[in-house]
C-alpha cells in the first residue's frame, strides 16, 4: 500500500531527525479506532456542529524526559470527513470546502515541541489542509502510558487547536460566528520495536 511505504519513509525520517537515543518511537493507533481527530464549528452561531476524520496515519518519538525532543507526522484524509449526515459531509467534500478531489490530502508535521508543566507541552506544527499549509500550535497533555493486554506498550495524549477557515483558503461564508473550527484530538500510540 503506497500509503503505508510513505508513512514507513516519514517515520524513519522522524526518527533520525529526533536526534535521541532515549526517544521511544510509535505508530498511531488509528486502525484500533483508539485514537480520533475531531471537530466542531458553531453552527450559525446558535449551536456546535460536531464531527470527525475517520481516516489517518501517524507516527512519533516520544521520551517523557526530553520533551523538546518529541516529532511527530499525521497523515489525514480530507474524504473521511464526517458530521452523521451524508448530504452536509457531501457538500464539505466539494468546492465550497474541502476540495478532496483537487486537495486528496491533509497531513501536520511538528516543527517544535516545548514542554509547559507537568504532562504538558506545546506542539507546533505545519498544518497543510485544502492545498495551503500554515503554523499550528497544539495545546497537549499526556494521558497515560503502560503495557497492553497483547505485550506492547502503549502512550496516549490528547490536544486541541483551533484554525480560521479562511487562512486555508476556505471561504465559504457561514456567518461571523462561524469563521473558526476547533480540533479535539485523542492520540494513542503503540511502541515499536518492542
Amino acid at each position: 500500500m503506497q500509503t503505508r511505504r510513505l508513512m514507513v519513509s516519514v517515520f524513519t525520517v522522524l526518527m533520525l531527525a529526533a536526534g535521541s537515543l532515549f526517544a521511544a518511537d510509535y505508530v498511531v493507533d488509528s486502525k484500533g479506532m483508539h485514537a480520533s481527530i475531531n471537530f466542531r464549528i458553531k453552527h450559525l452561531g446558535y449551536s456546535w456542529l460536531t464531527g470527525r476524520f475517520n481516516k489517518f496515519e501517524g507516527v512519533f518519538s516520544f521520551d517523557e524526559n526530553n520533551v523538546s525532543a518529541t516529532k511527530i507526522a499525521i497523515d489525514i484524509d480530507p474524504a473521511s470527513v464526517d458530521t452523521n449526515h451524508a448530504e452536509r459531509d457531501k457538500h464539505l467534500r466539494e468546492g465550497d470546502f474541502l476540495e478532496v478531489k483537487k486537495y486528496p490530502t491533509a497531513k501536520f508535521v511538528s516543527t517544535r515541541v516545548e514542554a509547559s508543566g507537568e504532562g504538558e507541552a506545546m506542539i507546533h506544527g505545519d498544518l497543510t489542509l485544502h492545498g495551503v499549509t500554515k503554523s499550528i500550535t497544539i495545546k497537549a497533555n499526556v494521558v497515560g502510558g503502560g503495557p497492553d493486554p497483547w505485550g506492547g506498550y502503549r502512550q496516549g495524549f490528547s490536544g486541541e487547536t483551533k484554525i480560521a477557515l479562511k487562512d486555508f483558503g476556505i471561504d465559504f461564508d457561514l456567518g461571523p460566528a462561524s469563521t473558526d473550527v476547533e480540533f479535539d484530538l485523542q492520540i494513542e500510540g503503540v511502541r515499536q520495536g518492542g
